[in-house]
């Protein structure tokens, strides 16, 4: 008897509760999934899993992986070891391994050397207007600090316009992080970076002797000559004593 009473009010109830069940299926068949995006991004994420990069740190021995010692014999007399961090930016260690491979340094002025701030070289035409015939490097921005001691690539406006001219830095300048490509760091001999002359541009410029690779022994070369005074002639010899 009760079965039979309550029978009306069950077949009401799912009536009732059939439409909603069947509206709401509906609606999350209707849902876009790029408006949303759930399981779009979690296909993604599974397909593409996100490796985490890493920056090893800057090893100081010049006799590791000696191919990545960037050597530069300067007219101070001074020799300088640069280790070039093939693992930050690897395109701006080959084109720095690849210039130099071709001499492309030799004899190139640091043309822009700021107190407290940095030495900038690697311009053939030592005005800084200039660089090498290779096309330039896309940006290979990293989160390594510019601090004591980094070689980074100089540029003009766009991100993406560096080619042979680097610079190294004296005094940390993390305002240059991740807007300069960071892909080096002087191991050996810093004390002759700071020995470069100063100026924009300087009147004397200390210049790249010899720019080499650790990897190819080469021995420094001979110092530059003394600048030779004049010539005193017999006039000079015989003239009157102030």
């Amino acid at each position: 008897m009760i079965i039979t009473k309550l029978a009306p009010a069950l077949a009401a109830l799912l009536l009732f509760t059939a439409p909603q069940a069947a509206f709401a299926q509906k609606q999350k068949d209707d849902t876009p999934p790029e408006a949303f995006g759930d399981n779009a991004e979690k296909a993604d994420e599974e397909a593409v899993p996100t490796v985490a990069r890493t920056y090893p740190p800057i090893n100081f021995d010049p006799t590791v992986d000696p191919d990545n010692v960037w050597v530069l014999d300067l007219s101070n007399g001074q020799r300088v070891k640069i280790r070039l961090a093939a693992e930050w930016a690897p395109a701006h260690a080959e084109r720095i391994k690849t210039l130099t491979r071709a001499g492309f340094y030799n004899g190139v002025v640091f043309h822009r050397v700021i107190e407290g701030f940095m030495a900038q070289g690697g311009d053939p035409t030592g005005t800084g207007q200039g660089g090498s015939e290779l096309p330039d490097l896309k940006a290979e921005f990293n989160p390594m600090p510019h601090v004591r001691g980094t070689l980074s690539m100089a540029r003009a406006s766009e991100e993406d316009s560096a080619n042979s001219q680097f610079f190294i830095v004296f005094y940390p300048r993390f305002s240059l992080d991740k807007k300069y490509t960071n892909f080096g760091r002087v191991i050996e001999n810093m004390e002759a970076v700071d020995a470069i002359n100063r100026g924009e541009p300087p009147a004397t410029p200390t210049y790249i002797l010899q720019a080499s690779l650790a990897s190819d022994n080469l021995p420094p070369p001979p110092p530059p000559a003394p600048a030779q005074d004049a010539p005193i002639s017999a006039d000079m010899l015989s003239a009157p004593i102030p």
